[in-house]
């Protein structure tokens, strides 16, 4: 077990980066490499890998076997489910390959992602978005939106909490029936 001042990291973790917020946790397996950014309080799984310059914001969840490459910026309050998979190359060769390769994808604040998404570089998750198990994103989507399948497609929109919301056309706004809250949707 190795603990700094302010964060834990198991022994078999590897982490070059000193970029790490006070309380996050790092479990088996792990690499976090140099330059990478994981703020406060953030959960990272086993056999996570963590890219050169990656940005994890605070109070991260990131589920066993994930890689989050360079130029994937995640913000604070996301989830990231088991073996989800970030690309950063449009244009992959294992021949060809500069850091002009790297495309930038954005997960926005209180975000989810569910085990085995694959989300294509290059894109935005807004705020408080799902994505579906299993989904493969390859477009922006639109902050509290619901996208399944393959290719993922909006389906709904989602509360704060994560519950599907109803649309209640009296007032031009969804609400939650699991926590009871309005929230305004704007297309």
């Amino acid at each position: 077990m190795t603990e700094s001042n302010s964060y834990y990291v198991h022994p078999t973790a590897i982490v070059e980066s000193l970029a790490i917020g006070e309380g996050t946790k790092i479990w088996h397996f792990a690499q976090v490499r140099q330059g990478a950014k994981i703020g406060k309080n953030c959960n990272i799984g086993k056999s996570v890998y963590i890219d050169i310059d990656a940005e994890i914001g605070s109070n991260v969840k990131i589920q066993n076997f994930v890689s989050v490459y360079k130029g994937v910026i995640i913000e604070d309050d996301v989830f990231v489910g088991p073996s989800a998979t970030f690309t950063n190359d449009l244009y992959p060769r294992a021949f060809i390959w500069n850091d002009c390769h790297v495309s930038t994808t954005r997960i926005c604040r209180g975000a989810s992602i569910g085990a085995n998404a694959t989300l294509i570089c290059g894109i935005t998750v807004g705020e408080y978005a799902m994505i579906g198990a299993g989904s493969v994103v390859t477009e922006d989507v639109p902050p509290f939106a619901l996208v399944l399948g393959n290719p993922g497609r909006q389906r709904g929109w989602v509360c704060y909490c994560g519950h599907r919301l109803k649309e209640d056309a009296t007032e031009s706004v969804y609400k939650c029936p699991a926590c009871g809250k309005s929230v305004g949707i704007y297309v």
